[in-house]
């Protein structure tokens, strides 16, 4: 029995190195002095120490390695003392007269290699000899450490094509035969290593053979490496025997590790052509063996056979690889009905993968992979198990990253049923993947119906699901989402104006269902694809009526309207207001006054009634200030309405020097260079003068707040406008008011008070070099700035 005493196991090797080492000693003494009887009995009684029964696998094999270096050295001078007229059959005899019989068949295998490589018997006779002799030892332990040796020993000495050993009596069969009877008896020692003990060590007993696995399977691989084991043998003899073994065995660790060992040790070509037979010994497989795992690694090996080369592609459809994959995977999941559902989705994944590679164009068999999916997984709950949702987010990934077109996708009927069973944060993370895919291949979308299913698809991100009210999610997180579904829409697009106006419509449905804290990041993007198909309608005839004229800028101005409408009730009236602004530029390129009316209406309605913090407020007048200088469409009347309210809104702001700089800011609404009938420089100054009373107004608080002047920052600002008009030749705007105001900075920057700033000194000197510099240029503009005298 193995001791569970750690420190006991440690001292008992500790006496077995030492016992070994001591009687290495007197057979390396034996072996100086060419004494082959001492050299037997020390090595006899140095390999006794094998027989131990105290040690675990793992320190039996620390003991093993030392036997085994000692062996080496010993088989050496076997060939010496061969070489000098020892016979090896003498040696053979001598051997076996050992006392104990495991010190005996350790001593008789070495003696075996010496013997085979001498040739002066049939290396078949001898190596069947041995393996027939190590059945002596039964006990697990021991036994698989002799056999194990015995493969070392001889898996160069094995008759194999091309092999010095290959002879008339000697054959690749018998090499065969050799190692399928040494793996078998190794397998039957290993298997019954877990029913010795007490039950309550089953678990210990598990980990202990766990680590013995590789001397089984390294049978498995001296087969693989017989150059004479060609198809036809491995199809009739070598395969059958080994399966015959890894079922009959019935223990779940050998049957998972030896069939994960045939799946990677052999070559793929072999596998595909004994598809069948590799499979039907699947369902056989006790059912708690991981079958999904086994099936998994052989499917992956196939696979990256199948993207070896195009001319291997003719392999798999001539042995229906697809079908007897397919046909094994529903037999092994309805033999192991307790089979979690994250194998299910792990066997259809690797199916799925391996029909991308073997069979891209078969989309009929892509879509009946996800239909079984979908029918395993029915009837449950959304999946929750980390896991199966793992899985199903690689199996939905598999086509998108072979075909890098969503498009093909939405050909997939099963698709959507698969995207169901995910619980809503997997829903959202594949959703995710999706976007990503249409983003990195820059997949064109140019349908309405195609749009439709996308955004089903993607349902996770556009609206919150059920269980999105027990989700939080990071704010910083949610922004990204939203940011991609934003990117996508604006990659939506159709060349025909009427399928991009169903586009528009498409997204608007799904959007509008997003809640108050998606519409802000979707509504935008969706605003301006919406004006990209207006500004391409540009010049539509408005008479023609009927169908002809279905999609017109003025129809989708209407939508686009009630689009901004939706976020009335969101607090984002800034927002709101960009986009009625950009709508009003958009319609007077299109020149239809009236609705760029209405959108500069409504976002003067949105600055009084929803936009009262001061900051936006200033952002908003530069906005209305900027647009409305742009827009060329207005009548006199409608353009004094407008800019006698801007104008009015700048004056009310609460501070004054923004106040300051929104009056300076509307006198350009007043003198266009493009626009005959807008320049009025009268109003142009009107404004200028106004701005010069509210920074003076600045001044004088500074004066009476801090005792010191304020910054002549606004002034050097205003004489910049100044400056700008008289330029324009805007004639109310006189040398004389641009000399007065040049001396007004100075006086207000060289008087007693005025505090130090560094920032208005730059100023005032980069605008005097501005000055100077249209002096040196010359021209009408030079003569006319030669007029300032500074």
């Amino acid at each position: 029995m193995i001791a569970d005493g750690v420190e006991d196991e440690e001292k008992w090797l500790s006496a077995g190195i030492a016992g070994l080492q001591q009687n290495a000693f007197y057979m390396h003494r034996a072996l100086d002095s060419n004494n082959l009887k001492d050299a037997l009995k020390y090595s006899a009684q140095m390999l006794s120490e094998l027989r131990t029964s105290r040690l675990s696998p793992h320190k039996y094999y620390e003991l093993y390695m030392r036997a085994f270096d000692e062996l080496r050295k010993l088989e050496l001078f076997f060939k010496e003392e061969t070489s000098r007229g020892c016979s090896i059959v003498e040696l053979y005899e001598l051997v076996q007269h050992a006392g104990n019989i495991l010190p005996r068949l350790y001593l008789l295998c070495t003696v075996g290699s010496v013997y085979i490589k001498s040739k002066e018997a049939p290396a078949n006779d001898v190596l069947k000899d041995l393996v027939e002799m190590c059945r002596g030892i039964q006990h697990p332990l021991r036994g698989l450490f002799l056999r194990s040796y015995l493969s070392q020993v001889s898996r160069d000495k094995l008759p194999d094509i091309g092999s010095e050993y290959e002879g008339d009596a000697d054959t690749v069969m018998d090499s065969v035969e050799f190692v399928l009877q040494n793996f078998t008896e190794m397998n039957k020692l290993w298997v019954r290593m877990q029913h010795q003990g007490p039950a309550r060590e089953k678990e210990k007993r598990e980990k202990e053979r766990s680590e013995l696995r590789d001397l089984v399977g390294k049978n498995l691989h001296v087969l693989s490496q017989i150059e004479g084991v060609d198809l036809e043998m491995y199809k009739e003899i070598v395969l059958p025997r080994v399966l015959e073994q890894v079922v009959n065995c019935k223990d779940e660790l050998a049957q998972y590790y030896l069939m994960d060992c045939i799946i990677q040790v052999f070559p793929d070509e072999y596998h595909l052509q004994t598809l069948e037979t590799l499979l039907n010994a699947c369902p056989q497989l006790q059912p708690s063996v991981d079958v999904k795992t086994v099936l998994a690694r052989l499917m992956e090996r196939l696979s990256n056979y199948a993207a070896s080369g195009a001319e291997v592609l003719p392999e798999f459809f001539q042995v229906e690889a697809f079908a007897k994959l397919n046909n094994a995977i529903g037999k092994v999941i309805e033999a192991q009905e307790n089979m979690p559902i994250d194998g299910v989705v792990t066997l259809y994944a690797s199916l799925l993968t391996f029909t991308l590679q073997v069979h891209p164009d078969r989309l009929d068999y892509i879509d009946q992979i996800l239909g079984a999916c979908v029918k395993k997984v029915s009837g449950k709950e959304k999946l929750d198990d980390r896991q199966a949702t793992k899985q199903i987010v690689a199996l939905l990934s598999a086509p998108l990253e072979k075909y890098k077109d969503i498009d093909t996708a939405l050909k997939l009927s099963n698709y959507p049923r698969v995207m169901e069973y995910l619980n809503a944060r997997t829903n959202k993370e594949m959703a995710n993947v999706i976007i990503q895919n249409i983003m990195k291949n820059k997949t064109r979308i140019s349908t309405a119906e195609k749009v439709d299913a996308l955004f089903e698809l993607i349902k996770g991100l556009i609206r919150d699901l059920d269980e999105d009210l027990h989700d939080e999610l990071d704010e910083e997180d949610f922004k990204e989402e939203q940011n991609s579904v934003a990117r996508l829409i604006q990659m939506l697009h159709s060349d025909d104006p009427e399928e991009m106006s169903k586009i528009i419509h498409t997204v608007r449905k799904h959007i509008l269902t997003g809640g108050r804290t998606r519409l802000p990041f979707t509504v935008p993007p969706l605003i301006f694809s919406s004006l990209k198909l207006v500004r391409r309608l540009e010049g539509q005839d408005e008479s023609v009526s009927g169908n002809e004229a279905s999609t017109t800028p003025k129809k989708i101005f209407q939508i686009v309207t009630q689009i901004i409408e939706s976020l009335s009730s969101i607090p984002v009236p800034e927002l709101a207001l960009g986009l009625y602004l950009q709508c009003a530029e958009a319609a007077n390129d299109c020149d239809l006054e009236p609705v760029a009316y209405e959108f500069f209406t409504q976002a003067y309605i949105l600055y009084e009634e929803e936009i009262t913090d001061s900051k936006a407020q200033v952002t908003c007048i530069h906005l209305i200030i900027g647009t409305l200088q742009r827009m060329h469409i207005f009548g006199v009347e409608n353009r004094d309405a407008l800019t006698h309210k801007a104008t009015g809104y700048s004056a009310k702001l609460l501070k004054k020097p923004d106040q300051c700089r929104a009056v300076y800011a509307c006198s350009h609404l007043f003198w266009l260079d493009e626009h005959d009938r807008i320049r009025d420089g009268e109003r142009v100054l009107l404004c200028l003068k106004r701005a010069l009373r509210i920074a003076n107004a600045v001044q004088q608080m500074a004066n009476a707040t801090r005792g010191s002047g304020g910054s002549v920052v606004l002034f050097i600002e205003i004489l910049n406008k100044y400056l700008y008009f008289y330029e324009k030749g805007v004639s109310q705007i006189t040398v004389e008011s641009i000399l007065d105001l040049i001396e007004l900075i100075r006086s207000e920057m060289n008087g007693d008070n005025a505090p130090s700033d560094p920032a208005a000194d730059a100023f005032l000197a980069s605008t005097l070099r501005y000055i100077q510099f249209q002096k040196d240029k010359g021209g009408a503009v030079g003569e006319r700035y030669e007029l300032i005298k500074v």
